[in-house]
């Protein structure tokens, strides 16, 4: 008889996580992740926390699983060999992209590079209005000879986008109906499916990354499915998204690049309730895992969102030295910044660290698997941050010889220093990086960080949240409880949810209530069959936005709309709602100017309300431990002696005065000579700035 328990299970770029949920208690998990077969950690790690909580295969009623396969597969451009068929002329859209140079004043500045190369993308002629009518009729013969082109240059993927699909799909289908006769075994993506918005260049990439992803998600999806039921899991298998919702495998398998972020946006979700539980208006959400970092905004609980998202940034994580996805998304910065980060001397002869990673296999020099380059991991082992009889709850050994072997070859002997200045030279420089992405991101978005708390959780975020809370100006940090797993935690606070999105213009003055009617109504009718394939009998919750703007605008704004029926009269209600959002961004309004919705959104999903805030407590000071570490300092430069405490050991209420080390099996939180800590009512460790 099941109890209700639920598995969670998060796939980074380092370490594949696990946590069961069962009768109000969380298990947890954690192992390297398996490269070659990323499904034999999950399903290895599923059978051992099954079995160390003493839970009966039956008794588990839902997976949820998030992973960065797609997200890995991008930035390391190791997806399949992919092909595009466009409009005839517009092949190059993806090439030319912006055309606005992001770093004005760079000459050697690089775009990114498309994912399909020119001689692979070509064009056959076909022309829809933008109102949808057909001004020149599909060459259906064109269609099926680019196809047997593209067969000969051997493709395993194709996407397909033609101008102003998005109003008229027409064209998009039957191409992929002829393209399908001539290659049945070619994973075939339209644009008009996976991104019906206006917007060329964006829809064009989305599609790109789309089947550039497909296969390979497709395939793995279907192992781990396969696997689970192999070893006896019948339960439900769905899959985390980017947009903080949740979905099934088999839309997720047709339009994989909605899980490009699936594991991030799950620690997003972790940040939104922890905010909620501590009654903070202000955070600053800290992912670290072995990989890479992300860093996400959120204000009264709410994560920011957005409909477009860069993945890869690869010039100083400016906007647009990107590849650009038009698809719901928690808005974050990720950068290849983690444990595994590796760390080497540029020509410069000054340290830099990332984005390459050391991965699971070979991993950080520590983990004595052949790899002798030094890492961040092992500069954190060098600096006594990390215990290496105790690292993933002892169930990974280390080795702290082979840490300090890397740390000194790679940089210290170079440069003439200490090992323990030089493992502190490494992370200053990933903290410095980290520090530096969160600046622009806030920056972007208007917002500052200084009146922030800061939510940190993966397994190296508890190491070097204190120092990046220090040069972001911040003065408390928040560790919740199962840090080391945190954005797998997230994924079982996440609500079944699916977004769906039409371009539609439509000028208020000469507002169609029908026809918007219309359009919300086919939109729910695709979002709930989605949503019920996972949640037959829930009860759902409906969200709507607009992005208008004024005629002529060349970009809109985010208005939020009444989840009702519209009468012609609501023209008027709706023009109010967009002054007021439109005054919140710009402090004016700009009178006698039409007003006019571009693009509709519709979130249909399982309702998940926040908690409630909890009240503080009474602290106390701990007894001192009779364990201590020792700890180089980078801030003074010299090593200090820290106590070391065993988080479980610790009771709500607890006062450690720093410089104190606290362990758990997944991480462990470095509490800096400045800082004191102390549990609150859940549980969480909260770091707080000493007075100077």
């Amino acid at each position: 008889m099941s109890d209700g328990a639920k598995l969670a299970v998060d796939i980074g770029g380092t370490f594949t996580d696990l946590v069961l949920e069962k009768g109000g208690e969380r298990h947890q998990a954690k192992l390297l992740t398996t490269p070659a077969a990323p499904e034999e950690a999950v399903l290895e790690g599923t059978k051992r926390i099954l079995a160390e909580s003493n839970t009966p295969l039956d008794a588990v009623e839902l997976v949820i699983h998030g992973t960065t396969l797609a997200t890995n597969a991008l930035i390391e451009r190791k997806g399949a060999k992919t092909g595009l068929i466009a409009t005839e002329g517009f092949r190059d859209s993806v090439e030319i992209a912006y055309e606005h140079r992001f770093e004005q004043y760079d000459l050697y500045m690089d775009r990114p590079t498309p994912l399909v190369p020119r001689h692979r993308r070509l064009g056959v002629s076909e022309r829809m209005a933008a109102d949808g009518s057909i001004l020149l009729p599909l060459d259906e013969e064109a269609v099926v000879g680019q196809a047997r082109a593209l067969r000969d240059e051997g493709i395993e993927a194709l996407a397909i986008c033609f101008l102003h699909s998005y109003m008229n799909a027409a064209h998009e289908e039957r191409a992929r109906e002829l393209v399908a006769g001539e290659l049945p075994d070619v994973a075939v993506t339209i644009s008009s499916e996976v991104c019906p918005e206006i917007r060329e260049y964006e829809r064009m990439s989305t599609a790109c990354a789309n089947a550039y992803v497909q296969p390979m998600m497709a395939r793995y999806l279907g192992r781990l499915e396969s696997g689970l039921a192999g070893i006896g899991l019948a339960c439900p298998l769905l899959l985390m998204m980017s947009s903080g919702g949740i979905t099934t495998v088999e839309t997720a398998s047709r339009q994989p690049i909605r899980l490009v972020e699936s594991g991030p946006a799950g620690g997003a979700i972790l940040a939104r309730n922890i905010a909620a539980q501590n009654g903070l208006e202000k955070v600053l959400s800290f992912d670290m895992g072995g990989t890479t970092a992300k860093i996400t905004l959120i204000d009264d609980c709410e994560p920011l969102l957005s409909r477009a998202f860069e993945v890869a940034r690869a010039y100083r994580f400016l906007k647009g030295s990107g590849l650009p996805l038009r698809i719901p998304v928690i808005e974050m910065v990720e950068i290849g910044a983690g444990g595994g980060s590796v760390a080497s001397l540029d020509a410069l002869r000054q340290i830099a660290v990332g984005p390459e990673s050391a991965g699971s296999d070979p991993g950080p020099a520590c983990y004595g698997r052949g790899n002798a380059t030094a890492t961040v991991t092992d500069a954190d082992v060098v600096m006594g941050r990390i215990d290496p009889a105790g690292f993933a709850g002892g169930k990974i050994a280390l080795f702290p010889e082979r840490a300090v072997a890397a740390i000194k070859a790679e940089i210290a002997d170079p440069l003439e220093i200490s090992k323990d200045v030089a493992a502190a030279g490494v992370d200053e420089i990933v903290n410095e990086n980290m520090a530096n992405a969160a600046r622009v991101h806030a920056i972007e978005h208007g917002k500052d960080t200084a009146d922030r708390t800061l939510v940190a959780f993966g397994g190296a975020a508890p190491l070097h949240a204190a120092r990046l809370a220090d040069k972001l100006g911040i003065d408390r940090v928040i560790i919740p409880r199962g840090a080391g797993v945190g954005s797998a935690v997230g994924f079982l606070m996440a609500p079944i949810a699916y977004e769906v999105v039409r371009t539609r213009l439509v000028d208020l003055r000469e507002f169609d209530a029908e026809y918007v009617n219309g359009i919300f109504e086919e939109m729910r009718r695709e979002a709930e069959a989605v949503v019920r394939l996972g949640a037959p009998d829930a009860e759902l919750v409906e969200t709507r936005t607009a992005y208008m703007r004024y005629r002529g605008q060349g970009h809109e704004i985010t208005v939020s709309l009444p989840t009702r029926p519209y009468a012609p009269d609501d023209a008027a209600l709706l023009q109010k709602l967009f002054d007021t959002a439109y005054a919140a961004h710009f402090t004016r309004t700009i009178p006698n100017l039409n007003v006019e919705a571009l693009t509709w959104n519709l979130t249909l999903a399982t309702e998940r309300p926040l908690p409630a805030a909890v009240p503080a407590i009474d602290t106390s000071p701990v007894s001192p431990s009779e364990e201590s570490r020792t700890l180089f300092d980078p801030v003074s430069g010299d090593t200090v002696e820290a106590l070391l405490y065993q988080r479980d050991g610790l009771t709500e209420g607890a006062v450690i005065e720093g410089p104190a080390v606290i362990a758990e099996d997944e991480t462990s939180t470095v509490v800096p000579p400045n800082y004191w800590a102390r549990l609150n009512a859940l549980a969480e460790i909260e770091l707080l700035r000493k007075e100077s």
